[in-house]
């Protein structure tokens, strides 16, 4: 059995009657799951979708396109049909399709797929399926009651990343009517919406198969593939957003103008987008509502517009007061940001309001009392931090790495370059184009044991240490989740 999810149709008036649709329903008691939905389809809304099926022709698959055909605009596999695959590979993307089943159909969509492999044993398939037909269950009498009975297993049902995670069920539309999903496949993040509704939101690499024989979930790339069963299905309307990693180093692109696909946070003029630290704590902070967290944010707002300025085109800090924060809460994104540091300075970046992506002079070996260390002594107790590997790595973490890979940083006085891609919980950071953390996992830094997860969402913090700080080219671009 294989699988495959259709996306939300994100195309102009078709799309936003849908979503209004989906997202009305029940507006007395709202649907966690059509909640969910709510925050990628607004980020999806703003991607840059291009056509997979140009609705006249197979241009662009391969595979057995004996098996499909098209009419009126519509994919269809045909009785019998197969497997049909696109042309190029694909590793990070948001794919949004519609079908429609008969009665007890199969199919599915693979990702991640070697060129001919086996969708759900060499990649991952996501299960298109009828899964209340008749072929798949039935009715038993027990005390007295009738009950419905099905031979599925939970991740064989519709949406199921097969033989690794279960989907939500009671979403699908009756057979005979177009269905509209929407699958993200980023890193190890793999979502599926379906008709408004988040039915799979799961992340794999730490996660065996629920059965063996299905290995796909460490594919990073690969082709995407209508998995057919021999059952008749229809598909229309099939899209793709790109959202493999941006370049980890920006060059000739002209300060604080961000690159196609970004949003600056920093319009180079203002603090426009930027608010002040309204708690030290995340937690009490996160806890603060009404008249409380206005007094806190006015106070921390006013601190913040006494320290931090705009001064062509740098973002700066005179060394007092708190830190920066985002106005808005991010979650999963890509962030290009500049800095600058005086010789000793340290500082950082708060990811989801959580402590932090290091910045530190590697070369400093001053004393608390600010003479130089000069025995090998004193030298070792400066660094037992770790300042002398450099800027860039997780400080905080205790039980995954905390130290950079690689010793990156430029001469002190010069511009530093960060590009940070943040998954879920997972951290990849590259400093001047070097790749110094990669894909670990960011701790919760407010959680004593360092194992609860991380806030799905919150600010990003420009961190001081009572130093004067430069930041300058702070671009985002936010991933669906």
């Amino acid at each position: 059995m294989r699988n495959f999810s259709h996306s939300i149709v994100l195309a102009g008036a078709a799309f936003a009657l849908a979503l209004s649709t989906a997202f009305s329903q029940d507006a007395a008691k709202p649907d966690p799951n059509r909640e969910a939905a709510k925050r990628p389809a607004a980020i999806l809304e703003s991607a840059e979708w291009k056509e997979l099926f140009n609705g006249k022709d197979l241009t662009g698959w391969e595979g057995d396109t004996a098996g499909y055909e098209v009419k009126d605009g519509v994919l269809v596999c045909k009785p019998g049909g197969k497997n049909l695959e696109t042309d190029k590979d694909y590793g990070d993307f948001a794919l949004t399709f519609e079908f429609k089943m008969q009665e007890s159909a199969n199919n599915g969509i693979g990702i991640r797929v070697p060129a001919g492999g086996r969708p759900a044993q060499d990649g991952l398939e996501i299960q298109i399926l009828d899964d209340n037909g008749s072929a798949y269950g039935g009715e038993a009498i027990v005390a007295g009651k009738p009950r419905k009975l099905s031979w599925l297993k939970p991740w064989q049902v519709h949406g199921s990343v097969y033989g690794h995670v279960p989907a939500k069920t009671g979403y699908l539309k009756p057979v005979g009517e177009w269905n509209q999903q929407t699958i993200v496949a980023i890193d190890d993040h793999i979502m599926v919406i379906l008709n408004g509704a988040v039915i799979v939101d799961a992340f794999l690499e730490d996660r065996a198969p629920l059965e063996a024989g299905f290995n796909g979930r460490r594919s990073r790339t690969g082709r995407i593939m209508l998995a057919g069963h021999s059952d008749p299905m229809e598909f229309r309307n099939l899209k793709v957003a790109d959202f493999s990693p941006a370049k980890p180093l920006l060059e000739g692109n002209p300060d604080n103008t961000p690159p196609a696909g970004f949003t600056a946070l920093f319009n180079g003029k203002d603090l426009s987008g930027w608010k002040g630290l309204a708690h030290d704590n995340a937690v009490e902070r996160r806890a603060l509502t009404g008249d409380a967290l206005k007094e806190a944010q006015a106070k921390a707002d006013e601190l913040m517009n006494a320290h931090w300025s705009a001064k062509d085109g740098v973002l700066a800090f005179d060394g007092k007061g708190k830190s920066l924060c985002t106005a808005k809460d991010y979650g999963d994104f890509e962030l290009y940001c500049d800095w600058k540091i005086p010789a000793g300075a340290d500082s950082g970046l708060y990811l989801r309001g959580t402590p932090q992506v290091q910045i530190w002079d590697p070369w400093d070996i001053k004393k608390k009392d600010g003479t130089p260390a000069s025995t090998p002594e004193e030298i070792v107790e400066v660094l037992k931090h770790g300042r002398n590997l450099g800027s860039g790595g997780l400080w905080n973490n205790r039980h995954t790495r905390n130290q950079p890979l690689v010793l990156a940083d430029k001469p002190i006085g010069e511009w530093n370059s960060f590009f940070i891609r943040m998954v879920g919980s997972r951290v990849s950071i590259w400093l001047n184009g070097k790749l110094v953390v990669d894909r670990t996992e960011l701790e919760n830094f407010w959680d004593k044991t360092r194992k609860e997860p991380l806030a799905r969402a919150d600010q990003i913090e420009l961190q001081n240490h009572g130093n004067n700080l430069s930041f300058k080219n702070l671009y985002i671009r936010e991933l669906p989740y």
